[in-house]
């Protein structure tokens, strides 16, 4: 019979990208400020953190963490099914659904998980999930979990999804799922024509927010409240774990579709709750949200200073107006190289190479935070400046 880990003994990628000094993931930090790391014994500046608003340093989010262990202790020890709902999961689903202009929410362990409930619960065989090409991977496995039928339309383009939605059978339900803010990219739905299409064709509309809650709209309720659109977008799930510095999910829509996904949801009835820790950092972090739009407004004044200035170096950047902000490369083996200069050099970014990516199309991801100093941006952009020149990108 043959042996099933033999795939495994004959993937020797890693190894050869460690051995040639590129391998760039999995790098243990040993120290942290935020904004700063320390990785391998020196410090860097950390452009490849999700941590938008800056808030996990923030000491209102760290004092409510702490005093939730003091008084719950370190874990529910079990899942919101049973015994693992506490007050505090129901005061941050009242909030979050208020945040959101929803009848209801419910909050998960995990942003992953969101998508694997909400999808899994709600989609069936004969249903189709019309998504976009570039939609996160817990979206296509949450309908991959639903076992309905898929159609996908080119990246963030309308015709293209209405070329799909025009072929369906009008008689099956129909759901259309994006991303609000695309996480590699930093590339924005077009949520007003997708809602135009949503009501043309009697489908529903699903945005998973991730990086757009906490970051995007005048409020920070994210992509749907920057288009003027939140009363037309039918579910949104989105994460803890960018601007709510914390870890959990959320799913926010009509009360009985959110009834729905509790009692049918596998991922979150068979996943222990999240803990009490992260449930009073997100509902810190929630209040900061609502009460101080300076760190949504220094986040963005971080992204537009440096979007100037690689553009100015001549670099090929995203253009969407989002806390992601990725530099185009092109090939892989001229992008790992860039990388590790980059790195070398005291900056940490995010390689992205296949299959996240096509292989002529790999970018470097750099994302930006609050909590980023103008001296900080400054040495950035010198660092890539002399790495560009170096790598003869620019």
């Amino acid at each position: 019979m043959p042996d099933l880990f033999q795939r495994c003994r004959e993937y020797t990628l890693i190894d050869d990208a460690k051995a040639a000094g590129l391998y760039p993931y999995f790098l243990p930090i040993t120290e942290t400020t935020g904004s700063e790391v320390v990785i391998e014994g020196r410090t860097r500046l950390m452009l490849g953190s999700n941590n938008y608003l800056g808030l996990t340093f923030h000491p209102k989010v760290r004092e409510a963490a702490k005093a939730a262990i003091d008084r719950y202790g370190s874990s529910c020890s079990g899942s919101r099914f049973l015994n693992g709902t506490l007050a505090l999961h129901e005061e941050l689903e009242g909030r979050l659904a208020t945040f959101l202009g929803t009848e209801a929410s419910a909050v998960v362990t995990t942003g992953y998980t969101t998508n694997l409930a909400a999808l899994g619960a709600l989609l069936q065989r004969d249903d189709v999930a019309v998504l976009d090409k570039q939609d996160h991977a817990s979206i296509y496995e949450g309908v991959m979990i639903s076992r309905c039928r898929i159609q996908r339309y080119e990246h963030v383009d309308t015709a293209d999804a209405e070329r799909v939605l025009a072929a369906l059978n009008p008689t099956k339900n129909a759901a259309i799922i994006t991303d609000g803010v695309f996480s590699m990219e930093g590339d924005i739905a077009p949520l007003p024509e997708l809602v135009a299409l949503k009501k043309k064709y009697g489908a529903r509309l699903i945005v998973d927010d991730a990086h757009g809650l906490g970051t995007m709209g005048p409020n920070g309720r994210g992509t749907a409240e920057h288009f003027g659109v939140m009363d037309d977008v039918d579910l949104v799930t989105g994460t803890f774990s960018k601007s709510f510095a914390s870890i959990g999910g959320v799913i926010a829509g009509p009360q009985s579709v959110i009834n729905f996904i509790r009692h049918h949801g596998r991922s979150l009835i068979y996943s222990a709750s999240m803990s009490p820790a992260h449930v009073a950092a997100a509902l810190a972090a929630l209040d900061i949200m609502e009460n101080d739009p300076e760190p949504r407004e220094r986040l963005h004044a971080n992204v537009r200073r440096m979007r100037t200035g690689l553009k100015e170096l001549g670099f090929k950047v995203g253009e969407a107006h989002t806390p992601v902000l990725p530099i185009y490369i092109g090939e892989e083996m001229r992008m790992l190289p860039f990388w590790r200069m980059l790195f070398d050099e005291g900056v940490y970014t995010n390689a992205v190479i296949p299959p996240a990516v096509a292989p002529d199309a790999t970018l470097v991801r750099t994302s930006f935070m609050a909590m980023h100093t103008a001296e900080q941006i400054d040495f950035a952009l010198s660092v890539f400046e002399k790495v560009g020149r170096l790598a003869q990108l620019i």
